[in-house]
């Protein structure tokens, strides 16, 4: 099956989220939480992580998670994800229990695309504290594509992980999950990459942008977001509507993407330090924001 079909069929299957100017929603991917070990990626902006989360949670956003957001290559089992960050997931349940979450599979946690598996591993875990499993995420529902569709002026928004432009990844994502748990994670803590991640390997990112991209100019310039390559992308109005969120695992910083009041922006939160030394999490605004009807094509 070629990119275009894979595209073509997430699109098809994708589920409708009706919006508005007055919605508010924040676009992570790639967070790639793993088990606070060497190899856990994550980890170093956990707390950054948490703070921009909490931030949104209060301020009424909805939470976008572009796939990728549990690292299940490396991990063998979803507990030690939880039992590691555990105060992210908790946050994560308030979204879900409001309604208020929206969650995509990647290839780094496609295990989720069934959904038996899904209601097995996430919708309850054990509480040390009273001794007895309680409720996570029941009822949850992973998808491979969201379409956000305004209700006023009928324009679309397609997310995805986009992998789906990504023929190993996503056709052998079973061979690759095996090496990189027998062979990358340990070489990725000595510092070497693994060469099949476009995220981490030039030539396969530029790939998979240049299949997305023609997807896109084929589909009348559908404003599409996705994750999967880490690297951000805020097209100028006019340009090939294409946009990604980069990742939560940059070096002391994560990226994403806001949708308030119509508009979309680029941000990124990050570690600064203040005059007098202290060291604080601040938000610092990248692109944008954009009115969404600036990428609108009839």
């Amino acid at each position: 099956m070629s990119s275009k079909r894979r595209l073509d069929r997430a699109f098809k299957n994708a589920e409708v989220f009706h919006f508005d100017n007055s919605s508010k929603y924040i676009l992570f991917s790639d967070c790639h939480r793993g088990d606070n070990s060497f190899a856990d990626d994550f980890a170093n902006n956990r707390n950054i992580y948490f703070h921009a989360l909490s931030h949104y949670f209060k301020e009424g956003f909805s939470y976008c998670e572009l796939g990728d957001g549990d690292e299940l290559w490396e991990n063998l089992s979803f507990n030690s994800i939880l039992n590691a960050h555990k105060n992210v997931y908790l946050l994560m349940k308030q979204f879900h229990d409001e309604g208020r979450l929206h969650l995509i599979w990647g290839n780094h946690d496609m295990v989720y695309r069934n959904p038996k598996y899904v209601e097995k591993h996430l919708s309850m875990y054990f509480d040390p504290k009273v001794g007895e499993d309680v409720e996570l995420f029941c009822g949850l529902k992973y998808h491979e594509g969201i379409v956000l569709k305004h209700s006023e002026t009928g324009q679309e928004l397609f997310l995805l992980h986009g992998h789906q432009a990504d023929w190993w990844n996503y056709i052998f994502w079973k061979w690759s999950r095996f090496l990189v748990r027998i062979l990358w994670k340990p070489l990725n803590v000595m510092g070497i990459a693994d060469p099949t991640s476009p995220a981490k390997n030039y030539k396969e990112l530029i790939k998979v942008e240049r299949r997305t991209k023609k997807w896109i100019t084929e589909n009348k310039n559908l404003v599409t977001i996705s994750g999967h390559t880490h690297r951000p992308r805020f097209p100028e109005p006019g340009d090939i509507a294409f946009f990604n969120d980069g990742s939560c695992v940059h070096p002391r910083s994560i990226t994403g993407l806001e949708i308030e009041n119509g508009k979309i922006s680029l941000i990124k939160w990050q570690i600064n330090t203040t005059n007098d030394g202290t060291l604080k999490i601040e938000k610092v605004l990248l692109e944008g924001p954009t009115p969404l009807l600036d990428y609108k094509t009839e």
